[in-house]
């Protein structure tokens, strides 16, 4: 009877994944063809004329605001999205914590001190269209050395430590960058702009090379799910299934790391996609990150896409709001809702 039982359990788990995935693909599609298909407050293109001008037949209008404004803006949303989402479904699992993010190590600030610092301290010949991209990634993958140096104690590096010098360092940098906002003159609004993210000025050649990374990362995550479902029963238990939890760990954290810069540092700082988009999944799905990491990048593509169409939307009159400021209008009450309708996170021993 247990068995059977067990069978049961397990066809019923797999009708809720398909179930979802097949939502999940629906909605992405939608939100991508509503992306697309925005032209101004009083105007947009109807689905069919999308997807005419997609496959070459559209008129010389269509193809100026779909191909050449509208696609590199949704594939560069696409890509973040997705690994925003997986990226936070690896923290989570590496810390035992369904409230850890992406930015939880202080990457966010990181990428922010670089992208300002490229802002107020122009170089002469190189466009800030290159520099700030570049140092924000440099900044952003320095702070994580710096983090998981600062946590290292005697060999032994400790999730709690790991916070701890996360909380310090993010701490530090958001005074640099609130002081370099101070003296900013002129170019506060770039600074205050590109931390609150922004899809819009994504062209192809920061497609072409945050995507292989991005793509990279998440399957080199993915084929690591079973080892960070031995580490979110402890460190112990991990063990003693076998799992190099140093290596495991250290390699988490790298992979997530070039994720978040590669999105960052052209996308500036989208928060609440990888807290918010892991831990709803885990509450359906449960805590499984075989399961929950794949489908975390259809999700997190569906959320980025639908915010940014809301951000165009919200106050036309204001222009296009800064798309870390929709995804925090959504992800935070969500996100309390959540907590406070679930006082046990679901899936978490």
């Amino acid at each position: 009877m247990n068995y059977k039982a067990e069978i049961r359990d397990n066809v019923s788990k797999g009708k809720k994944i398909a179930i979802m995935i097949v939502i999940l693909i629906v909605a992405a599609i939608i939100c991508a063809f509503l992306d697309l298909s925005w032209v101004s407050a009083n105007k947009s293109y109807t689905f069919k004329e999308v997807w005419d001008t997609l496959i070459g037949g559209g008129t010389w209008g269509s193809n100026i605001i779909i191909i050449d404004m509208n696609l590199p803006r949704v594939a560069i949303g696409i890509v973040v999205g997705a690994g925003l989402a997986i990226s936070g479904a690896a923290m989570q699992a590496v810390f035992r914590n369904p409230l850890a993010s992406p930015y939880i190590l202080g990457l966010s600030s990181g990428a922010s001190l670089g992208a300002a610092i490229s802002m107020l301290f122009t170089i002469p010949f190189i466009p800030m269209m290159i520099v700030t991209p570049v140092l924000a990634f440099i900044t952003c993958f320095a702070t994580m050395i710096i983090v998981y140096s600062m946590a290292r104690v005697g060999g032994v590096v400790r999730t709690e430590t790991l916070i701890l010098s996360g909380v310090a360092i993010s701490s530090l940098l958001s005074a640099l960058v609130s002081f370099l906002t101070f003296i900013s003159g002129d170019k506060l609004e770039g600074i205050v702009f590109w931390s609150m993210g922004n899809l819009g000025g994504a062209d192809w050649n920061e497609i072409a090379f945050s995507a292989p990374v991005i793509l990279l990362c998440s399957i080199l995550l993915m084929m690591q799910a079973k080892s960070l479902n031995a580490l979110m029963l402890g460190d112990v238990h991990a063990m003693d299934l076998g799992v190099n939890v140093k290596n495991c760990r250290l390699s988490v954290l790298i992979l997530t790391t070039v994720i978040v810069a590669s999105a960052v540092s052209f996308t500036g700082v989208i928060g609440f996609i990888g807290l918010v988009i892991p831990h709803i999944l885990r509450i359906v799905l449960g805590p499984d990150n075989r399961t929950i990491m794949p489908i975390c990048l259809i999700a997190g593509s569906s959320f980025i896409l639908i915010c940014d169409y809301l951000s165009r939307i919200i106050a036309p009159q204001y222009g296009t709001l800064p798309i870390g400021v929709v995804t925090a209008l959504i992800g935070a009450p969500v996100f309390i809702y959540l907590l406070i309708r679930r006082k046990k996170e679901v899936g978490w021993n």
